[in-house]
């Protein structure tokens, strides 16, 4: 009886459903390392922490479980202390390795605000401004190993470089971290194969460097799993009309390709050393961590658009072999297999470079740096099935109605609130992890709508229109723009208008628009919760909801309740009162609620308790909006 009570635990997940993979092998990681234990069971300021915790902030984003958030912040408030240093930190060893956690920093920053976090991630900064460089500007992996770039070390500085450029308006930097890449192929770069090899020695003194292109020996699989899944995470925060983007995108092209060939056929896996035939070669392996790397990059290349749609062929098949190969249930838990622990260069003892050397390094189980590479590839492998909803589509999100603006801590004016990319309470970003990943791409739209620059959207969200309290300037909705919506949702678009109260937002303008689709956002307020006593905020979607099929129960609060008429249709209804509200208008459709919502504060999991399922509500919204639009 208790093992069968055991297998159950490991097969539902909290809300009851079957868990996948990635999220089994989360469960394994909070067994091993509990709490604020270090992952690696070590004190030390160690990369392979921010590589599983990377998997932990997509687990989040898939499913809205707030807990590993959690775990995100308890492991790394172990280090990052209240003034902003970090514990076993030390920037003058310069080892780019200790930047990679400077992710979680930056994520912890971004949802939560705390100072801290914001010291902690210039601290990091301030290491890659003194970093040591090679002659033409390439980091050094570590101050101990002079003149060299390793393939290892574009993973652990550039992303973190690429969001803090971002965040901080440092744009003179993408010049920087592009070139990091452009250098690394142009100098190890095998032009027969298209592999690259490990590390490259400027100075070609190293025991291990050619003498005349100062290049590694051989192509160490990991290493190049590291190159790769660093050019797509890059490509996140990389400006759209920078003109090295290309440059970086045609790189991943040239590796996937080479990568590709080295597939074995038969199990879709990756040989630890690749393209090798000489002496001992029966002793090379199938290697985990790579693998789980490979098909990271190339799932994520393919749903970003990066890569052609054909090569998510490439990573199915290692993600199948993947399973069957490295996944295995041993002692109750999921556990990974087959991670090579460490491959290097030089240091003492000397690590030459030879195939001998890399078969001698230990294979072991659970390594965090194999765990978090699963974990990222399962991620990106489970929104496979779902990217047919929105392929092709763009979901618009208004910035003219709704257009407040702040000053941000370097002093740049920004758009905020209910906006995208915006990872604090009142933002976007969860709805957004959402659309993308049913396939659609997000963009925002700045100025009045017109039929030219609606042309080619499929959803049109109009949030919490602004009144003077919220822009000395607002852009209130004028009967033009009521014709052109109108039309635009007539020829087959997909209209989301999301209201407030009447305290909190323009409804008398707003309502010029939903008065088309027979909606009016009036002055009753509904669901004014106090003190957090969430029961205030309830909604039931009701049985057989066209739309909100999955949820029991919703949270919404501080709404306009809605008076409709034809053709609008009540959706969701509150003690008598329209709180959600649908119509079908030409070829298009419209859903009008009173209130934002869905932004992060009330979607992401960790304010609400987990029987408001506003997150399953989100999921059925979106799907509704895509598979209902006709452009």
């Amino acid at each position: 009886m208790k093992k069968i009570i055991l297998i159950f635990l490991i097969a539902v997940s909290v809300n009851g459903l079957a868990q996948t993979p990635g999220e089994k092998l989360a469960a394994t990681v909070l067994n091993i390392w509990k709490d604020t234990v270090p992952i690696g069971g070590t004190n030390k300021w160690s990369y392979d922490m921010g590589v599983v915790l990377k998997g932990f902030e997509g687990l989040w984003q898939n499913t809205g479980n707030a807990d590993y958030f959690k775990a995100i912040q308890k492991k790394m408030d172990y280090f990052v202390k209240d003034d902003g240093s970090i514990k076993g930190y030390e920037k003058e060893e310069y080892n780019i390795d200790h930047v990679n956690n400077g992710k979680l920093v930056l994520l912890l920053y971004r949802v939560t605000g705390k100072e801290k976090y914001k010291k902690a991630a210039d601290l990091l900064r301030s290491q890659l401004a003194t970093h040591p460089r090679t002659n033409e500007g390439g980091f050094w992996h570590k101050k101990v190993y002079t003149n060299q770039m390793w393939l290892d070390g574009l993973y652990m500085g550039e992303p973190f470089y690429a969001e803090y450029a971002m965040l901080f308006h440092e744009d003179s930097a993408f010049n920087d971290i592009a070139n990091q890449f452009i250098w690394m192929e142009k100098h190890a770069r095998d032009p027969k194969t298209g592999l690259i090899y490990h590390a490259w020695d400027e100075s070609k003194q190293q025991q291990w460097a050619d003498k005349t292109t100062g290049t590694s020996p051989l192509f160490w699989a990991r290493a190049m799993g590291w190159y790769s899944d660093a050019l797509v995470d890059v490509l996140d925060y990389f400006p759209e009309n920078h003109p090295k983007r290309k440059a970086l995108i045609d790189i991943l092209n040239r590796l996937v390709n080479a990568i590709e060939k080295q597939q074995d056929k038969t199990t879709g896996l990756w040989y630890d050393v690749l393209n090798y035939s000489g002496p001992g070669k029966e002793k090379n392996y199938f290697e985990a961590s790579a693998s789980c790397q490979f098909t990271y990059a190339i799932a994520k290349a393919v749903r970003k658009g990066y890569l052609p749609a054909a090569k998510i062929a490439i990573a199915k098949k290692a993600y199948d072999g993947i399973l069957k190969q490295f996944i295995k249930e041993e002692n109750g838990q999921t556990v990974l297999t087959g991670t090579v622990k460490v491959s290097g260069l030089g240091g003492s003892p000397y690590r030459d470079g030879s195939f001998n050397y890399y078969m001698s390094e230990p294979v072991i189980t659970n390594d965090p740096k194999g765990m978090g590479a699963f974990l990222l590839a399962s991620n990106e492998m489970a929104q496979v099935p779902t990217q047919s909803a929105g392929t092709g589509k763009t979901v618009m999100l208004d910035r003219w109605f709704n257009s407040e603006k702040k000053k941000d801590v370097t002093g740049t004016e920004i758009y905020w609130h209910y906006v995208w990319n915006e990872k604090s309470n009142s933002g976007f970003t969860t709805l957004q992890s959402i659309i993308e990943r049913y396939g659609a791409t997000v963009a925002s739209l700045d100025v009045a709508p017109t039929a030219a620059n609606l042309k080619k959207s499929s959803v049109y969200i109009i949030v919490d229109p602004d009144h003077v309290r919220d822009n000395p300037k607002p852009n209130f909705v004028t009967p033009n723009d009521v014709k052109v919506i109108s039309d635009w949702v007539k020829a087959g678009g997909t209209l989301l208008l999301m209201a407030n109260d009447s305290n909190n937002c323009d409804l008398q303008h707003f309502n010029l628009l939903a008065g088309a689709f027979g909606i009016k956002f009036t002055d009753k307020s509904l669901n004014m919760v106090k003190n957090d006593i969430f029961e205030q905020g309830v909604v039931y979607p009701g049985a057989n909801n066209p739309v909100f099929k999955s949820p029991g129960k919703m949270y919404l609060k501080e709404i306009s309740a809605l008076e409709i008429k034809s053709p609008a249709t009540a959706n969701a209804v509150k003690e008598g009162d329209v709180i959600i509200a649908t119509a079908n208008f030409g070829k298009g459709k419209v859903l009008a609620v009173g209130d934002p919502w869905l932004y992060n504060e009330y979607a992401d999991g960790r304010k609400l308790p987990a029987e408001y399922e506003n997150y399953k509500a989100a999921e059925d919204l979106v799907k509704w909006l895509l598979t209902q639009s006709k452009k």
